[in-house]
């Protein structure tokens, strides 16, 4: 039950409101004064306060700085200022004498709701940042413990970073816990993959254009640069930014302006920028393929992601944080890793790195059929028991960076000619009805059916 507490001065309308909420199963203590109100009780210990703007001393409003509670106020000089100024101090909500009956407990549920809401999320970020204090990065290893120091310390300045790492390491991780915990968190924070734009594009996705730059600029265009203005700018995979564009972010960096495609005239921009790659900028300013005087523009900080077969002691945490990420995002019931596939996981190289992992872990799920993954559900060729090694000259194993589908589909044609239907099944983590309708929706039929493969 809610506990309510009332401060109203004038007592039959007192009366009539602790009846009407004590009707509706709230809890309802009453004071005719907000000093009364704080001799009597602990302000804090209520759900509510419900207090009238005019009371003899205190008004109702120095209620909300004595306590954490939602204060709604009322009052029967309702006006536009009143309001604004009651609301402008932490009300939750204003209501006006005469009381509609069903608006007053409309407000009353609303601001409980809410309070209950926001005590939840804070329980939970509090949970969240105690398990995992850097947005959801897996890590207790020596290295990982490095990277989280370094983004603790540069975090609240405005210093230019450089996160190096293998593909699938979990930059934009490491991008994004920058922001929040930056000064710029509440502006906006964007992405931007430089390899995922097409060279003859990316000047004008970044920088913005003005109508007629180009054919096809059919209108003035903002790029992402300038929608980054007071928040930060991450460029993933900055290595394969064009040498033009280069210059141009060596303009936003020094001058702290831009220049749209086509304009001749600069705007100002302010920016922080992240910077992430997987290749070796040095090399590439050695030859001549990145500025040299943008890397020391941007290489003021480094933050390098080790990659994971180098923290082998944090796959069985990572491991389960995944998969309850998974269960949770694909709505299925919570599995388990069996010991064995935590070992095969152990073992396992992962050249995709986290990337890899998550989508292994995926396919698992979605594959599996009881409460606990074993190695062969996860495929991996460290951990695929059935799976035999290709014989000289034989089939190359399958790659790990497909799709669900389309790795079924390599894992039958690869192995069907050398392992039962009960052997491709267990490989697959599935039963051997599941694979026949499988085979069957993507039209792949056993060999047997047309002679020269073996059942079981």
């Amino acid at each position: 039950m809610a506990e309510v507490l009332l401060i109203e001065d004038e007592a039959v309308i007192r009366k009539a409101l602790q009846r009407l909420l004590a009707r509706n199963g709230y809890g309802v203590c009453e004071a005719d004064s907000l000093e009364q109100a704080a001799e009597r009780w602990q302000l804090d210990g209520f759900d509510l306060v419900l207090a009238d703007l005019r009371l003899p001393g205190e008004p109702g409003t120095a209620a909300i700085e004595r306590t954490s509670a939602p204060v709604i106020i009322m009052t029967s000089y309702a006006s536009v200022p009143s309001a604004v100024e009651a609301m402008r101090q932490g009300a939750v909500d204003y209501v006006a004498k005469p009381f509609d009956h069903d608006e007053l407990l409309l407000a009353v549920e609303r601001a409980l709701k809410e309070h209950r809401l926001q005590r939840q999320n804070a329980a939970l970020k509090a949970h969240v940042e105690r398990d995992y204090p850097v947005h959801g990065i897996v890590g207790d290893c020596q290295p990982m413990q490095q990277v989280f120091e370094r983004i603790y310390k540069v975090a609240p300045t405005d210093t230019s970073v450089l996160i190096l790492g293998e593909s699938g390491t979990g930059k934009e991780l490491v991008a994004r816990a920058l922001h929040e915990r930056s000064e710029r968190h509440e502006g906006p924070l964007m992405a931007v993959n430089c390899a995922a734009i097409p060279e003859s594009l990316i000047e004008a996705e970044l920088f913005g254009h003005e109508r007629g730059a180009f054919t096809g600029a059919v209108g003035a265009r903002s790029g992402l640069v300038e929608s980054a203005d007071g928040g930060t700018l991450f460029l993933d995979e900055i290595g394969e930014l064009p040498h033009q564009a280069q210059g141009r972010l060596l303009r936003v960096l020094q001058e702290g302006e831009i220049r749209r495609v086509g304009s001749t005239s600069a705007r100002r921009v302010d920016i922080r920028l992240i910077a992430a790659t997987h290749r070796d900028l040095k090399a590439l300013v050695a030859a001549g393929q990145f500025r040299e005087d943008l890397f020391f523009r941007i290489d003021v900080m480094e933050i390098r992601l080790p990659p994971l077969r180098e923290r082998r002691p944090d796959i069985p945490e990572l491991a389960r944080f995944l998969l309850q990420k998974t269960c949770q995002r694909l709505n299925r019931a919570q599995l388990a890793l069996s010991d064995e596939a935590i070992e095969a996981m152990q073992r396992y190289d992962w050249p995709g790195n986290v990337r890899e992992m998550e989508n292994t872990i995926e396919r698992a799920v979605i594959l599996s059929e009881g409460a606990t993954i074993t190695p062969e559900m996860l495929g991996m060729p460290a951990a695929a028991g059935p799976e035999p090694p290709p014989a000289e000259g034989g089939p190359e194993p399958v790659r790990q960076d497909l799709s669900l589908e389309e790795y079924f589909r390599q894992y039958v044609l690869t192995y069907q000619d050398r392992m039962t239907e009960t052997a491709l099944a267990r490989g697959l983590g599935i039963s051997r009805k599941a694979l026949w309708e499988k085979r069957q929706r993507h039209g792949i039929p056993r060999p047997g059916s047309g002679g020269g493969g073996r059942s079981g």
